[in-house]
């Protein structure tokens, strides 16, 4: 395994001031400015761009059955060229909650085996943007190991290490002499001590290995993100917008190392 070079993320679906939230970013030493499929993510991600000079934007992550492949690499191509080649898009197949987004807009959600496909297809019709997917299960875990440039690896908050690392077995597996190029994301849910109270609400208090949470100051984050790579290869960190400062100095000194 070669280690990647950290690099951090922001993930966030509103701001009261979008703009100033992205310079924010940019400030404090993040690599990216991403934004999940609540809003419309590619209008978003072009103001951020504009609002900044060196910071990356992307999805986290498009919800590939609500829209056709072309469409997306139309989108994408527009957005690389505005943003000076700052774009990554971010794909995956839609959780449960998109389906009504789905019933909206006048579209059929799919099989997950259609909406799996429908990744894919949306992967291959990219052309000149790094492409990240979001996988759980063998299906997607496959199509990002042939496609993707960065694979979300897909757990919930209170997922365990065990679990993570089984699933970057299979990942290594299926990626074969790709495995080494890939690079591996994590999103965090909490950072410190103080847990959001829809997490505890519906998964329960973490575990001591939640991959999901890095509790403790930046010390204590630091060594546990640093034995992670080490160990599993996880080098790109995604937080929620709400931590952007209490996870700053994490930033500061691991970003790019």
């Amino acid at each position: 395994m070669i280690p990647h070079a950290f690099r951090f993320g922001v993930v966030a679906g509103r701001s009261p001031d979008w703009a100033g939230l992205a310079r924010r970013a940019e400030s404090l030493g993040y690599s990216t400015l991403l934004v999940p499929d609540t809003l419309a993510p590619f209008a978003a991600c072009a103001a951020a761009a504009t609002a900044t000079t060196t910071l990356r934007v992307g999805t986290y992550v498009l919800c590939a059955p609500l829209r056709h492949p072309q469409a997306v690499a139309w989108e994408a191509a527009t957005l690389r060229e505005l943003s000076g080649g700052r774009f990554e898009l971010g794909l995956g197949a839609g959780r449960a909650h998109a389906e009504a987004d789905a019933a909206r807009l006048g579209l059929s959600f799919g099989t997950p085996g259609q909406r799996i496909e429908q990744v894919a297809a949306t992967a291959d019709a990219v052309e000149d943007v790094p492409v990240l997917i979001a996988a759980a299960g063998s299906r997607l875990l496959r199509i990002a190991a042939a496609r993707a440039a960065t694979v979300a690896v897909a757990l919930p908050p209170n997922g365990t290490e065990a679990q993570l690392a089984a699933r970057l077995d299979e990942l290594y597996e299926l990626a074969g002499d790709r495995f080494d190029d890939l690079e591996l994301n994590v999103n965090v849910a909490a950072v410190g001590e103080e847990l959001p109270a829809w997490l505890t609400a519906r998964f329960g208090p973490p575990g001591d290995d939640a991959v999901g949470v890095l509790p403790g100051g930046p010390d204590q984050i630091v060594e546990t993100l640093t034995r992670r790579r080490d160990k599993l290869g996880v080098s790109y960190v995604t937080v929620p917008a709400d931590r952007i400062d209490a996870f700053a100095p994490v930033v500061e000194r691991l970003a790019g190392t």
